[in-house]
């Protein structure tokens, strides 16, 4: 059984609702298994990187579609990978299930930006409204209410009750101030990962143990964004970065504590070195382009970690829920691979750069560009 994605009446992709069926653990891990044979990853990967046009890409990936922009590519990569994971829930139960329950949360949050970004930079929501994920259930949002709020407190009051409500009121005391989107997408992302640790501990011990590495990477690429761009980019001062740390990853309180007083991007590296990456690349600090370019380097390191902890889970945890967590790792890596392709085809740059800057596996971070 596949979930679908539909049109609704204004064009919008919509994720149909399935009904849950009984626990099928075995039966879902197979056909992961299966399917990643025919994923978009290492040497298909790198074929793609040497096409020549767009049309040919969406081809290679949607032949039976007819796709030919590039938006609609990008956001049927996205809507796709969600209604996968939504699929998958139809064969877990108990903690399991609610786990996954919360992985598909991220596409709300996602969507919940999207609109607040609106509102905060007084964008007309025309403009972002085609990224928005149509998804159902309790996962849905009021689109149409949060795009037209006039202020923080009548898009909070419009969100759906919960979580990231409770979340984002909190971060408009604290943030009040300040109108960028950048602390309330960060207080939104805190309290999600919040939640996914909590739900990760309920689960069986094989299960938990699993699952931390992939689990503990994700919050720490947080983590790490959190203060090269807080502290690097908007120059924030680090008292209103801490509150949004998690505890129980590589990066601990103390470590992000000193971090956030480190003086440059080099000196945060040194800190995440065999923790958030696996080495330092030669050439950080010594790229033209600067600092910005820098902290695109750490950030990709840092998911190529992540892709390598979700292979090693997904093949590790052969017929178990750490397969099924390892896989939605790879997929995602596989998706923000599609949209880094499209956009560097796009941009006429040569497949050599484009490999670069893929989320892969490699023996040698080599140059960056």
């Amino acid at each position: 059984m596949q979930t679908t994605i539909i049109n609704d009446n204004n064009n919008n992709l919509v994720i149909t609702k399935k009904q849950r069926i009984a626990s099928d653990l075995d039966y879902l891990t197979a056909l992961l298994h299966a399917r990643y044979s025919t994923m978009a990853v290492e040497e298909r990967l790198i074929e793609l990187c040497r096409l020549q046009n767009l049309v040919d890409l969406f081809q290679a990936i949607y032949p039976d579609e007819g796709t030919t922009d590039i938006t609609v590519f990008q956001r049927r990569c996205v809507f796709n990978l969600a209604s996968e994971i939504y699929n998958f829930r139809m064969y877990l139960s108990g903690v399991s299930a609610s786990l996954l329950d919360w992985v598909l949360v991220h596409f709300q949050v996602e969507n919940i930006k999207i609109l607040l970004r609106s509102l905060l930079t007084t964008t007309p929501f025309e403009g972002l409204g085609r990224y928005i994920i149509y998804l159902p259930g309790e996962l849905s949002l009021n689109v149409t209410g949060l795009a037209n709020a006039q202020s923080i407190d009548d898009f909070i009051n419009i969100m759906p009750k919960g979580i990231m409500q409770e979340s984002l009121k909190k971060a408009f005391k604290l943030y009040g101030e300040y109108k960028k989107p950048f602390f309330y997408e960060a207080a939104l992302d805190s309290a999600y990962f919040n939640e996914l640790v909590a739900r990760a501990h309920s689960l069986p011990e094989k299960d938990k143990e699993s699952i931390k590495a992939i689990i503990n990477q994700e919050i720490d690429i947080f983590h790490l964004m959190l203060i090269l761009r807080g502290r690097f980019i908007y120059n924030l001062p680090s008292d209103l970065l801490k509150p949004l740390h998690i505890e129980g990853t590589q990066i601990p309180k103390r470590f992000f504590s000193s971090m956030l007083n480190d003086p440059d991007v080099f000196s945060v590296a040194n800190h995440i070195e065999n923790r958030v990456i696996d080495r330092l690349p030669t050439e950080l600090g010594k790229t033209e382009e600067g600092r910005d370019t820098d902290i695109s380097i750490l950030e990709r390191l840092a998911w190529r970690h992540y892709y390598r902890l979700s292979n090693q889970t997904f093949r590790s945890s052969h017929m178990g829920l750490g397969a099924v967590i390892g896989y939605i790792g790879i997929r995602r890596a596989e998706v923000a691979n599609l949209i880094t392709i499209s956009e560097g085809i796009k941009s006429k740059v040569t497949p050599e750069i484009i490999k670069r800057r893929l989320i892969i596996k490699t023996d040698s971070e080599g140059a960056y560009v």
